[in-house]
């Protein structure tokens, strides 16, 4: 039987998928790689060591099954992250990531110099420190060594595929994150880089995310063991093959998804519905289609960062157990997720987390229900914007760390006030780039067939009257407190290394 591969190039670790011609994943691959903090606010990698961990998961793989029998490889990839090479094609420094806020005096001169109407009329959203574009100027502002030496500037796991087959191309999915793409026409703004001082010539080559790229070159093959015949596709976003991952493929239906960030994602047929820039509007992975998307910045993140620092040694099934029996409200504690800023629906890289009415009477499981209550009140503030929008949201397929956990499910469903649907064989962002690559192979005469065949529901959680009682009142209280903090964190700010 045939085979492909899907690639997900995540924040903390590279994941790789073998698939079959049925959706099994007939064998997973994980390999790790640390984060460079340098100082608050700061957040890099290096990309020889996507490669490396890459090159690593892809051999054991191929030691377990005959490389002849993969027919293609495609991939998904964290956002945003900045990757800038020479004209040899080296890199010239290590990538700024999405979760990277140095930049937000490069937003206000993006605002300033190219305005927030003009802005949001090409690329669909506004300038936030997350995006490509602010990373770009901050190369050119702070190291114009290096921003004159950029022959091309990449994506992450556009490095990634580069350095597999020696071509460089972007797809417009995560395109459309960079800030410079004009989503509706699907060609690099112009406009915005005359304005700001960008050649456009260090802009790549745009291609769809099915879009066949390539084949592996010798010296990578030798690498892994896997068959210089082995064709290469595109890939998407993390978000977009997120969507693909759990058949979000036309209108009405809608994505939780948990990682290190969180994300609440619905298709969009066209680009021509408007949120003013509340949310994000990006291409999508599926040809021709858009969809929208809210951001909780550190969703996983909080209950890691919660986990690492208050029971570092335990694992998560035994960190969760017993959070069951704490009631809705977790005894009225609240938490907002704010530990590295956030995105939506407030773009502010300066606010920060807050655990609000502690009590002498909580206990841990208290505060740990209370951080994934947090996670799930922010990811409603997106649900909200969409339904005020005109959208239906009355069906969410969850996917992620979210969906790993019984009790965090039904909290979405009480929360969302919407049915909760877990995926029999949830894979996220790495299924989506299977299945980009098996429907680029011709296995398929559409994503939507590959999705029939691939995807099946395995548990819904409905709604419980009682608890989304509750947890509306609650969700008030938790909008207060960002209103109520800002000025704090603002003053905050200058105690912080």
């Amino acid at each position: 039987m045939k085979h492909v591969i899907g690639v997900d190039l995540g924040t903390s670790s590279v994941k790789v998928l073998l698939v079959n011609q049925k959706g099994n994943v007939v064998h997973e691959v994980t390999k790790s790689y640390p984060l460079i903090q340098k100082q608050s606010g700061y957040s890099e990698q290096d990309p020889n060591q996507w490669v490396e961990k890459t090159v690593e998961a892809l051999s054991e793989l191929v030691n377990i099954y005959n490389p002849t029998n993969i027919e293609g490889i495609s991939f998904s990839g964290q956002m945003h992250g900045l990757v800038v090479l020479d004209k040899d094609g080296y890199l010239l420094r290590n990538a700024i990531l999405w979760n990277d806020t140095r930049t937000t005096e490069q937003c206000e001169q993006i605002n300033t110099v190219v305005g927030k109407e003009k802005l949001l009329e090409i690329t669909k959203n506004v300038a936030l420190e997350g995006f490509t574009l602010p990373k770009l100027l901050w190369v050119k502002q702070y190291e114009p060594e290096i921003f004159e030496k950029t022959n091309v500037f990449l994506l992450p796991k556009d490095y990634l595929r580069y350095r597999m087959t020696g071509a460089i191309q972007m797809d417009y999915s995560d395109a459309a994150g960079t800030l410079l793409l004009n989503i509706a026409e699907k060609s690099w703004s112009l406009e915005i880089c005359e304005l700001l001082g960008i050649n456009p010539r260090i802009c790549p080559s745009l291609v769809e995310s099915s879009d066949f790229v390539g084949t592996i070159t010798k010296e990578f093959a030798e690498k892994t063991g896997l068959s210089e015949q082995t064709k290469v596709f595109a890939g998407g976003a993390d978000n977009a093959c997120g969507a693909i991952g759990a058949g979000i493929l036309s209108e009405g239906k809608t994505l939780c998804s948990i990682g290190t960030s969180g994300v609440v994602l619905s298709y969009e047929e066209s680009e021509k519905r408007d949120f003013d820039g509340t949310v994000h509007y990006f291409n999508h992975g599926k040809e021709s289609a858009y969809y929208t998307m809210g951001v909780t910045l550190a969703a996983g993140y909080s209950l890691s960062w919660f986990k690492q620092t208050f029971a570092k040694d335990e694992n998560f099934d035994d960190f969760l157990q017993g959070m069951e029996n704490i009631p809705v409200g977790s005894n009225g504690l609240l938490f907002t997720p704010y530990i590295v800023g956030e995105r939506t629906p407030y773009p502010d890289a300066n606010i920060r987390g807050s655990f609000i009415g502690v009590d002498s009477s909580h206990t841990r499981n208290h505060f740990i229900r209370a951080v994934i209550e947090g996670i799930t009140f922010s990811q409603n503030e997106s649900i909200e914007i969409f339904r005020s929008s005109g959208k239906t949201i009355d069906t969410v397929v969850s996917i992620g760390g979210g969906a790993k956990n019984k009790t965090w499910l039904q909290i979405q469903a009480d929360i969302f006030n919407a049915k909760i649907v877990k995926l029999a064989s949830e894979q996220g962002p790495g299924m989506g780039a299977a299945m980009l690559a098996a429907y680029g192979c011709g296995w398929f005469h559409s994503l939507d067939e590959c999705a029939e065949k691939f995807l099946e529901a395995a548990d819904v959680y409905e709604p419980i009257t009682e608890n989304v009682e509750k947890y509306r009142e609650l969700f008030t209280i938790y909008q207060n407190v960002y209103k109520q903090t800002k000025e704090m964190n603002e003053s905050l700010k200058q105690f912080r290394k």
